[in-house]
């Protein structure tokens, strides 16, 4: 642990650092401390040798390390009460008893984006909130088909199939429309338990080769990926930031933030807010995920800030524990509402 005069300058290089995004010298806060500039940049070079900060090839001023956001997170930082009229905002939305629960979340987290000039992101449980709404297959040649899921939500996954060439195209769409007739409105996670029990037992009356085709289509189902509906706010946010001012910086977070396994990563299994520094986020060096997870009536799902590691982390932690707390409260009104 560091003296309270070493606390006071690491937390006041990380604010400043924070605030103007540029390296911290000892001119620029001696003042506010009261200390002479040797003193400081006594005390710098000490929270350096201990990892803290870290000094820049083009200044003499120091940054925040990894491990000083860490310490500054977890010892120095205070949370920031909410202005006025950011809770304005959000009341908006959890005084309105009409919306749906998604729309709740996913408007919330929009104005989080639009207030914080973050990115923001909602991964919701697929299992709980998508059904099968259709099954399309798209032929590739005699051994290969292209399966297509649709579900309630408008999430769209495709498969690639390999078919036994004794299968007929025309028994896969056999298959096809039995599925559409039948499984229609079933949740995704429930699709492989009703091939069992209420196709398998019917599915010789319209298909010759109905053992091979049932396998191919429970197979499929199986190894669906649907896990996560991920929904962006403010997707371009990020970019906008200093730290990633290059083309090459650039190139790499956008191909991060398209690929679905490294976002569905985000996913929180922990209650609280929590927060996850450069390798922490396992996105990005340079970038700090601040994130909690949500259970509501069964349905469960992350909300998450995505940011740079120069991020306001005493705003975003006051803001997304305000927006889980108010998801909690707005379904327990919401039903109380319903039932008068």
């Amino acid at each position: 642990m560091l003296n309270t005069r070493q606390n006071n300058i690491l937390k006041m290089i990380v604010e400043e650092y924070i605030r103007l995004a540029r390296p911290v010298g000892s001119k620029s806060i001696c003042t506010f401390l009261n200390l002479s500039s040797a003193t400081i940049r006594n005390e710098m070079a000490y929270l350096e040798e201990q990892g803290f900060l870290e000094k820049t090839h083009t200044s003499s001023g120091r940054v925040p390390s990894e491990d000083g956001y860490r310490y500054y997170v977890e010892h120095l930082m205070k949370p920031k009460e909410m202005t006025g009229e950011d809770v304005l905002k959000l009341q908006t939305i959890f005084k309105n008893q009409s919306l749906e629960f998604n729309d709740v979340i996913l408007k919330s987290m929009e104005i989080i984006s639009e207030i914080t000039n973050y990115t923001s992101v909602v991964l919701g449980n697929a299992s709980l909130d998508n059904r099968l709404k259709k099954v399309e297959v798209v032929p590739i040649d005699s051994s290969n088909v292209i399966a297509i899921v649709i579900t309630d939500k408008g999430h769209v996954e495709h498969k690639n199939i390999s078919i036994d060439c004794n299968i007929s195209v025309e028994e896969i769409h056999k298959m096809v429309d039995l599925i559409n007739s039948l499984l229609v409105n079933t949740p995704i996670d429930e699709i492989s338990e009703k091939l069992e029990f209420e196709i398998k037992p019917i599915i010789g009356k319209y298909i010759e080769q109905h053992e091979a085709v049932y396998n191919v289509f429970y197979n499929a189902f199986n190894d669906f990926t649907i896990k996560n509906d991920i929904h962006f706010m403010g997707r371009k946010n990020i970019l906008n930031q200093p730290e990633f001012d290059s083309v090459s910086k650039v190139k790499n977070i956008v191909s991060k933030l398209d690929d679905r396994q490294i976002i569905s990563n985000i996913e929180e299994d922990e209650s609280g807010i929590n927060v996850y520094i450069g390798k922490e986020s396992k996105i990005d060096d340079d970038v700090t995920i601040v994130k909690t997870k949500y259970i509501v009536d069964g349905k469960a799902g992350t909300i998450a800030v995505i940011g740079p590691k120069r991020m306001e982390y005493d705003r975003v932690v006051s803001i997304l524990d305000y927006i889980k707390k108010n998801i909690e409260r707005w379904w327990l009104w919401v039903r109380k509402q319903k039932k008068q």
